[in-house]
């Protein structure tokens, strides 16, 4: 597999201090290059909260070395002693590594930061002693230096020989007072009020929006980690923060949600080996079938629990059912989807027994604010303050597994029911997208599948929403939602049969924005599956709305179209003739799943049309040329099918169309009367 250099991010980290290098220049650039280091780190704020001693500290250091460097530079030296210009490389390394540690401090979590504000406190310590040492062995007395700058070498001197390695009291008893707190709420014991506003606000978060931050900066922060103990450490104070965030400053909405649809992972353009075979969807927790061909995980365990014992990507026959997790693929869509801004969670983790999955502290704090959300649903709250809770219970709901079964457990879905309906949406289409989207994020449990497909009035409302809901986003939230739970395969015949499911869909994929028809087709390629499900979605017109959006959608129509015409029937076949010329060029032009859905599905149509087809393909410029290049450079599935259409172009051009051009079906009148509409 070949990716692109691009999908990589930049380092979320900077680099560490081993990392540092002094540079290779002469005598004056070097010093020159010490005064305008210096004066980057000396003009940078100190620590607001935090550190602030030392960062105030080991500024006013720099801002003294500036001056000491102006002063070289003012009055040059004729010769430098090779000491001291070693001691010049060493001290732009300790620049560098200071510079890295403030900007560090004040760019990362402050939560995060008081868990490790003695290590923190450390590094500034042996960062300042390492200036001591290195002014102690500077050769002042060998240089011709005026006696201004031999008292500033004394001062720093003197300043950093007396710092010493002790917390501030009040940093201490800062980070004393959240481990109590997350000790009580072990317990189930929710801290006081007063005493949890009164941490937060000397952390600098004194709002919701802050809070926000805070816990977007500690979500970053796991992907900094190695150790398990680290991240489970950062889910409790996530955690933690978003209980205060909820208690303390209320919950709100954001005032659009257009930001949340631009890091959406279906308005993205998702690497194509990036997405399963089967669904055409990122993938989240790729494995290795017996193949060698990879799939999601819960796409290929459907596959075979269906009955299917092929690869459906080859059609080989599996000589084994085991699925190997593809673990490099895993962590280069993981990077992808940090860069992207997109959750990335897999049912792998879910099943993995690490602690951070399981820590007491956190489950217990989820717990707790899922509590005050729900509790605060059934009251006579305005609008606006009820589209906030069900913000929070949908941001939540995204989070993981933990906090959707809370979220559940706690009788949140009947009580979202209520907002979806068009009287909410036509007064408050936020509320409804919030409702909507919230019962799609607690769909990607599987226990959940369950308890929304059994809650009174859940489905219906979601169909309802589908259907007529206030904006383009609800609609499309609600068709991913239908997508969900056609996972469990009892719930995919159950919304096949329903003709409103078939009907809103379909709209939805014809009329719809671009994000809205992913979501509408992915829904329908899933409910295709299913064989009575293609009947009714060939009379609700499927055939055309794939002719009318294969151009633009390639990736996920074709292989609608592929499923339906093998399972509709003739019916189905008929109804594809016009899809046969964008077919060719979705063979010429898509990529490599594309080409060989499109292959296989001008197998299927020619197969059962009959000739008529045939004709119509074989008209198409340069398909031959095509069918060679697919058996040159497709996958083993697609090479095949293109020999077969091959196959069946070179008997129509011997004029044998009328014998043997079709397996087990000839053209007759009625067939002729279908294609072409007599």
């Amino acid at each position: 597999m070949i990716v692109s250099p691009n999908i990589l991010p930049l380092r979320k980290r900077r680099p560490s201090a081993g990392a540092f290098v002094s540079p290779k220049l002469t005598d004056v650039k070097l010093v020159e290059s010490l005064l305008e280091l210096s004066r980057e780190v000396s003009s940078l704020e100190p620590l607001r909260f935090l550190l602030k001693r030392r960062s105030v500290s080991i500024i006013r250091k720099l801002k003294l070395f500036a001056v000491f460097f102006e002063e070289i530079l003012r009055n040059p030296v004729s010769y430098f002693p090779h000491s001291a210009l070693l001691c010049f490389e060493e001290m732009y390394i300790v620049f560098q590594r200071i510079k890295t540690l403030l900007e560090d401090c004040s760019n990362g979590s402050e939560m995060w930061l008081l868990m490790q504000v003695e290590s923190a406190d450390n590094s500034f310590h042996d960062l300042t002693l390492d200036l001591w040492t290195l002014l102690d062995i500077f050769p002042v007395k060998n240089l011709d230096l005026s006696k201004d700058v031999e008292e500033i070498v004394a001062l720093i001197r003197k300043q950093s020989a007396e710092s010493r390695a002790v917390v501030d009291q009040r940093d201490a008893k800062l980070r004393c007072e959240v481990l109590t707190m997350l000790d009580w709420i072990r317990k189930g014991i929710a801290p006081e009020n007063s005493t949890l506003k009164t941490v937060f606000q000397n952390l600098g978060l004194r709002d919701g929006s802050s809070c926000g931050e805070e816990i977007e900066r500690l979500e970053e922060e796991i992907q900094n980690q190695i150790e398990e103990k680290a991240k489970s450490d950062i889910v409790t104070l996530i955690s933690l923060v978003r209980y205060a965030k909820c208690v303390l400053f209320g919950s709100s909405a954001p005032k659009s949600d257009n930001q949340r649809r631009k890091t959406a992972s279906k308005d993205v353009n998702i690497p194509a080996d990036f997405r399963c075979p089967i669904t055409l969807e990122l993938m989240q927790d790729p494995v290795v079938v017996a193949t060698g061909q990879t799939y999601d995980r819960e796409s290929i365990k459907h596959w075979i629990e269906s009955g299917h014992n092929t690869c459906p990507k080859t059609g080989q026959i599996l000589a084994h059912t085991s699925l190997v997790p593809n673990g490099a693929l895993r962590n280069l869509i993981a990077i992808w989807c940090r860069q992207q801004k997109i959750p990335f969670e897999t049912a792998a983790d879910d099943e993995k027994p690490n602690c951070f999955k399981v820590n007491k502290a956190a489950v217990e704090a989820t717990k707790m604010t899922v509590s005050f959300l729900v509790n605060k649903l059934p009251t006579s709250e305005p609008m606006e303050v009820t589209n906030g809770v069900v913000y929070e219970l949908r941001v939540l709901a995204k989070t993981d597994s933990d906090s959707r079964t809370c979220i559940a457990e706690a009788g949140a879905i009947p009580m979202l029911v209520r907002y979806l309906g068009s009287d909410v949406g036509s007064e408050h289409p936020d509320l409804q997208v919030n409702a909507v989207t919230t019962i799609l994020n607690l769909s990607i449990l599987e226990g959940n599948k369950t308890r929304i497909m059994e809650t009174d009035g859940a489905l219906n409302g979601v169909i309802e929403v589908l259907r007529s809901g206030a904006t383009w986003e609800a609609k499309g939230n609600a068709a991913a939602t239908i997508f969900s739970l056609c996972s469990v395969h009892a719930y995919r015949k159950k919304l096949g049969r329903k003709t409103r499911v078939i009907n809103g869909l379909i709209d939805l994929a014809k009329d719809g924005p671009k994000s809205s028809k992913k979501d509408a087709l992915v829904a329908i390629s899933s409910l295709a599956g299913d064989r009575e499900a293609v009947a009714k979605l060939v009379d609700g017109g499927v055939v055309d709305m794939v002719n009318q959006v294969i151009v633009s959608l390639q990736e996920e129509a074709v292989p609608i179209l592929e499923s339906v015409v093998k399972r509709g029937g003739i019916v189905a076949v008929a109804a594809a003739y016009n899809t046969i010329r964008k077919l060719s060029v979705a063979l010429r032009q898509g990529s490599d799943n594309v080409r060989e859905s499109s292959a296989a599905a001008l197998v299927t149509i020619c197969t059962k049309g009959g000739s008529e087809m045939v004709a119509e393909l074989a008209g198409m410029p340069g398909i031959e040329r095509t069918m060679w290049e697919l058996m040159g450079t497709g996958t083993a599935r697609a090479r095949r099918k293109a020999a077969t259409l091959l196959k069946i172009l070179r008997r129509w051009t011997d004029g044998l169309e009328g014998v043997g051009v079709t397996e087990g079906f000839t053209v007759g009148p009625s067939t002729a009367i279908m294609l072409h509409g007599y």
